[in-house]
C-alpha cells in the first residue's frame, strides 16, 4: 500500500494494477468489466483486512494445543453499496468480509458544473462503534460521496469509517478530506484530474454503463 495525498493506494500491488488495466480498455465488454470489478473488490478487501485489528486464541489441532490468530475486526464491519456500479464490487469485497452487515444508497450526480446530489433511496444499518466501508468505485467530483457521508453521521457514529474505490481524482479526494480529514480513502489508483464534465481521467468510462452495458 501506498500512501499520497491523504489517500493510500495499491499502485505495489501488480495483480490488482493488472485488473485495473483490464477495466480501463474500452475493448473489455460488460459480462468481463464485471467480474474483473468483482475481482478487484475482493483481492482490496483482502489489503484492506492487513489494517484490522487481531488477537492471539487458543485452539486446538488434531495433535496438539497451539495459538492462532483471528481479525476480530471482520465481525464489526457494515457495507454501504453506492449504485449503480458498486453492485458488482461489492460482490467481491462481500467474498472477504462474509460477516458484514450491508446498506444500501441511490444517489443521482447532477449535471456540470453544480453536480448537485439528491439521495433517492438509504437504507444503512446500525453503524455505531463498526468499521463503514462505503464502496463507491469511482470517486470523481466527491460530491457524491460528501452527501452520503452527511447521510451516515445522521445515522451513527462508526469507530473508522473507509472509502473504498477503484480509482480517484485528486479534486474529489481533496473535497472528502477538507471536510471529513479522518475518513480513509484506498484506491487501486489515484488517477489525473477531472475534465469538465466531471469523468475522471484517464479514468475507465462510465463505471456504471460499462458494468450494466447501458
Amino acid at each position: 500500500m501506498i500512501e499520497k495525498q491523504g489517500v493510500y493506494t495499491f499502485e505495489d500491488s501488480p495483480y490488482i494494477q493488472s485488473l485495473l488495466t483490464k477495466l480501463r480498455d474500452k475493448k473489455t465488454e460488460s459480462a468481463e468489466f464485471r467480474k474483473i470489478l468483482s475481482s478487484i473488490g475482493m483481492f482490496m478487501a483482502y489489503e484492506l483486512s492487513k489494517t484490522f485489528r487481531v488477537e492471539k486464541i487458543p485452539i486446538e489441532t488434531p495433535l496438539e494445543s497451539t495459538f492462532g490468530l483471528k481479525i476480530s475486526d471482520m465481525e464489526n464491519i457494515v457495507l454501504v453499496v453506492v449504485l449503480r456500479a458498486a453492485i458488482p464490487f461489492m460482490e467481491g469485497v462481500a467474498k472477504i468480509f462474509e460477516d458484514a452487515k450491508i446498506g444500501i444508497i441511490s444517489a443521482k450526480r447532477g449535471p456540470a458544473s453544480d453536480f448537485n446530489i439528491e439521495i433517492k433511496y438509504s437504507s444503512i444499518p446500525e453503524i455505531d462503534g463498526k468499521i463503514l466501508i462505503i464502496l463507491d468505485p469511482m470517486i470523481a467530483t466527491g460530491s457524491t460521496l460528501l452527501a452520503i457521508l452527511e447521510e451516515c453521521k445522521r445515522i451513527g457514529d462508526p469507530d473508522r469509517i473507509i472509502v473504498l474505490g477503484v480509482i480517484a481524482a485528486p479534486e474529489g479526494v481533496e473535497k472528502i478530506k477538507e471536510k471529513y480529514p479522518n475518513v480513509e480513502i484506498y484506491v487501486a489508483s489515484l488517477d489525473r484530474e477531472l475534465n469538465a464534465k466531471g469523468y475522471i481521467l484517464p479514468g475507465l468510462g462510465d463505471a456504471g454503463d460499462r458494468a450494466l452495458n447501458t
